[in-house]
């Protein structure tokens, strides 16, 4: 068994908070291993002037990491799963989807909650998902790209950049942050993004390091992330459309929703679905939300 694991990571404040909590369960789990991290930036952190949609999508934070895996430099990466491109490059596998924290969204503004936002209010976020589901609750906001780290989203609303700005909870509760007016957006108002919350280790196909990782998984968790990557993969995204899935399990039966979205919320579809075959419950909800005109409003993204 190895005696040391390289952690490819982002260098954020978050990324390095997911990083160094990885580290911490393997030094927990196996006595005498020397757990190194190795920080880099990826091309999501350096183009901050577009939104992942236009850019190349959110696995802009994950080819560097893993290029490095491949030359060799590292031994595994640690990512959040909302961030991973539901078709992982072959040659890649992703033996842990654990750690799942708050898989809510986090409104927190300058004037109150959601439907205490003033008329036309300036609300941050680069996520089609989330703009997609704001607007359908208030159609007078005006949703404009926001980027950067946490830290820095939290600068432009204090200097008035923004009415508000959309994060996801389980972020600001990992990095202790203290965001003053701050709301829940409930999952029926804000379905989140697929693997929302949950933390990924990925590494190379038949790596001698996934011995070392077995104590890390859960499988609970791996269930419920399957079956929403299930929808984004059904879809062909990369995270940046305006897809929601969520899933919850109860022994061995997992309960999906789904959503798609155009952009300006004016029109959604969802279903939910129920089953114990995770592959099967996925191609079943992409199907009815297709049957239900999830082409039409696909194809209102692009024209």
């Amino acid at each position: 068994m190895l005696d040391r694991i390289r952690i490819a990571t982002r260098q954020s404040k978050l990324a390095l908070w997911q990083a160094n909590f990885i580290r911490d369960q393997l030094l927990e789990s196996h006595s005498g291993l020397v757990v190194e991290l190795v920080g880099m930036t990826t091309k999501g952190d350096r183009w901050l002037d577009s939104p992942l949609s236009e850019v190349g999508g959110k696995g802009l934070f994950v080819k560097e990491l893993e290029a490095a895996m491949l030359d060799g430099l590292a031994d595994i990466a640690v990512h959040s799963m909302k961030d991973v491109p539901a078709v992982l490059p072959e040659g890649f596998a992703m033996p842990v989807m654990a750690y799942r924290g708050s898989v809510e969204d986090l409104l927190i503004t300058r004037a109150g909650d959601l439907q205490s936002l003033p008329q036309g209010a300036r609300v941050g976020s680069s996520s089609l998902r989330r703009q997609a589901q704001l607007l359908a609750v208030r159609p007078d906001l005006q949703v404009a790209s926001i980027r950067g780290n946490v830290d820095t989203r939290l600068a432009k609303l204090d200097a008035g950049e923004y009415d508000a700005i959309v994060l996801a909870r389980a972020g600001v509760e990992r990095l202790g942050l203290d965001v003053g007016d701050a709301h829940i957006l409930a999952v029926d108002l804000s379905l989140p993004a697929p693997g929302q919350a949950a933390l990924g280790i990925e590494c190379l196909v038949g790596s001698a390091v996934e011995e070392l990782l077995e104590p890390l998984q859960d499988g609970h968790v791996a269930a419920c992330v399957r079956a929403e990557r299930a929808v984004s993969a059904g879809f062909g995204a990369d995270c940046s459309l305006p897809i929601a899935a969520y899933a919850t399990r109860t022994d061995e039966l997992i309960t999906l929703r789904a959503l798609v979205a155009n952009a300006d919320g004016s029109r959604i579809v969802r279903t939910e679905k129920s089953g114990q075959d995770i592959d099967e419950l996925g191609a079943l909800v992409v199907a009815e939300l297709f049957d239900a005109g999830a082409q039409a409003i696909l194809d209102s993204l692009v024209s």
